[in-house]
């Protein structure tokens, strides 16, 4: 370990020697950017391919999402809604005792007279986290900034009104997430020290056979990789910097890429432990920021709560009768919905990496209490950002809605222009004076914890494509480092629009699986209830 670490810090002096030997009148950050520019661009071209709907252009994968999602939430009653409770209940642990235990509640007591306490309470039982871990380390990829950052990008393209399809994607997508983490932990491996292997490659691959489930495996694995190097790590450092340089004003050319190294050698210090120490420090970190976050958009919100009224009737007419500046009613919705995918993944995937390492004899367990994740991520969390932006913009005018250039806003006041963090560090601090200063701080954790999920989601795609072994393991890791570098670096268009590209890039072999697969998740869904007595037979 210390060895890693070792050759992590070398790498970086090795990069920053490299820095200061290529002159220019370029900064090291715009030299990243002029590299990385055109190959977002391209990526984003081929991914977000859109066909016209109603005078509008909507990329197929948001339509593949959406209808995905609207079908496993029929096809399984609307479990999204029907077993809330059962997942606060589960992620609180009332049924471990159930779920953790060796003999088969379904085929009954193999000893008669007898119960099924008998046997040993970890018998038969595999996983390194417990459920609350694994949501956590979950939540820690999805409640990051795109509930800061992202929805302060919804808003400012689409208006107040892409708001409520936020909500109604983050509803839609709690069906998503049930599926696919039910999956993640009916088909994963185990090797022979107990280390868990889950996800999209191995239910693609082992739940649908021949080649078809094979590709579909290699090309989301592939995806993975680039998803965990993108919104997962990019997206994340960029704003992370951003937000950093706006606090103390930094100017400098390079002081990106110098806040991406010491980020990169905090989160190298974690990652080396893989998903156990992942697990650790996001059960706590998660909860902290999430509250503090919260906390302080409440406040807010009832501090103005005479500006409630009229920021729901904008957010209301916004959704349904949004003028052409904003692309009309279709261009809101998409605005919204796709906003809503990229902060809580799901019919992504990649949450199911993290679900799969659970401690648990029934997939549906977990499943189920995946579900709660879009509903905290972006029914709660994104809603609060969207409300202290729509309220303050009432009564500070910061901005207008639709003007907007490469994803940044172009105030009206003093024409700077400014990235998603950015205008909401302006809403936030309207209310709160000098309360950039705290959401710097979560800014920087929530960035922080949403990179140790994503380096473990990459991992696992990496090490089905290249073997389980010590070396691509340090490989990936050295390599998901060096991202995180760029990000810091890299300008928020270019970031925003490789990230988007490379998360939803994983949409068409998931989606496409979790339909096929989706009688298997309805059969342990069942299988679940009944164990624990929720429902007959």
């Amino acid at each position: 370990m210390k060895k890693l670490l070792f050759l992590i810090i070398l790498f970086f002096q090795n990069i920053i020697l490299f820095a200061q030997e290529t002159g220019g009148d370029m900064s090291f950050d715009e030299r990243i950017e002029s590299g990385f520019a055109p190959v977002a661009k391209v990526v984003t071209d081929i991914v977000f391919f859109s066909i016209p709907i109603v005078g509008m252009d909507v990329p197929i994968v948001i339509i593949i999402l959406l209808l995905g999602a609207l079908y496993f939430t029929l096809y399984n009653r609307f479990a999204n809604f029907r077993l809330l409770g059962v997942a606060i209940n589960a992620a609180k642990g009332k049924y471990d005792d159930v779920d953790h235990h060796g003999a088969d509640v379904m085929a009954g007591d193999p000893t008669p007279g007898g119960d099924i306490f008998e046997t040993i309470q970890t018998e038969d039982v595999i996983g390194e986290v417990t459920h609350f871990q694994a949501l956590t380390a979950a939540l820690s990829a999805t409640v990051g900034l795109g509930n800061i950052a992202g929805v302060a990008v919804a808003i400012a393209i689409g208006g107040p009104g892409a708001t409520l399809w936020m909500i109604l994607a983050g509803f839609l997508g709690m069906s998503s997430k049930l599926v696919e983490a039910t999956l993640g932990v009916k088909y994963r491996e185990a090797d022979e020290n107990g280390k868990i292997y889950g996800g999209p490659m191995y239910y693609l691959s082992k739940g649908i056979k021949g080649h078809f489930g094979k590709f579909l495996a290699i090309f989301f694995a592939i995806m993975v990789i680039g998803g965990s190097f993108g919104g997962g790590n990019m997206f994340q450092a960029n704003q992370a910097a951003a937000q950093f340089k706006l606090l103390f004003n930094l100017q400098s050319g390079s002081a990106g890429f110098y806040f991406g190294l010491v980020m990169a050698v905090i989160v190298g210090a974690v990652i080396i432990g893989g998903i156990k120490r992942i697990g650790k420090v996001t059960e706590r970190v998660v909860p902290f920021m999430a509250i503090i976050y919260v906390g302080a958009a409440l406040v807010i919100i009832f501090l103005n709560i005479t500006t409630i009224p009229d920021a729901f009737v904008q957010i209301w007419n916004g959704a349904f009768n949004a003028d052409s500046a904003l692309g009309g009613f279709i261009g809101v919705m998409i605005v919204g919905f796709q906003r809503a995918a990229f902060s809580n993944e799901a019919g992504v995937g990649s949450a199911s990496i993290a679900h799969a390492a659970v401690k648990t004899r029934f997939p549906a367990s977990e499943g189920i209490v995946a579900s709660i994740g879009p509903f905290v991520d972006t029914v709660i969390i994104c809603t609060m950002t969207a409300l202290v932006i729509v309220i303050m913009n009432l009564k500070a005018d910061l901005f207008s809605y639709g003007d907007v250039i490469n994803k940044e806003v172009l105030l009206n006041a003093t024409g700077e222009r400014m990235g998603g963090v950015d205008l909401t560090s302006l809403a936030f601090d309207a209310a709160i004076p000098n309360f950039s200063i705290i959401l710097t701080i979560a800014v920087i954790l929530f960035a922080f914890s949403t990179m140790l999920s994503w380096s473990y989601y990459g991992l696992q795609g990496w090490t089905y494509l290249f073997g389980r072994s010590k070396i691509s393991d340090i490989a990936y890791k050295v390599l998901f480092l060096v991202f995180v570098v760029i990000g810091s670096s890299a300008s928020l268009g270019s970031v925003i629009d490789f990230s988007d590209a490379m998360i939803f890039a994983m949409v068409f072999p998931n989606i496409i699986g979790l339909i096929l697969l989706a009688p298997q998740v309805r059969k342990e869904i069942k299988r679940y209830l009944v164990a624990i007595g929720h429902t007959k037979e």
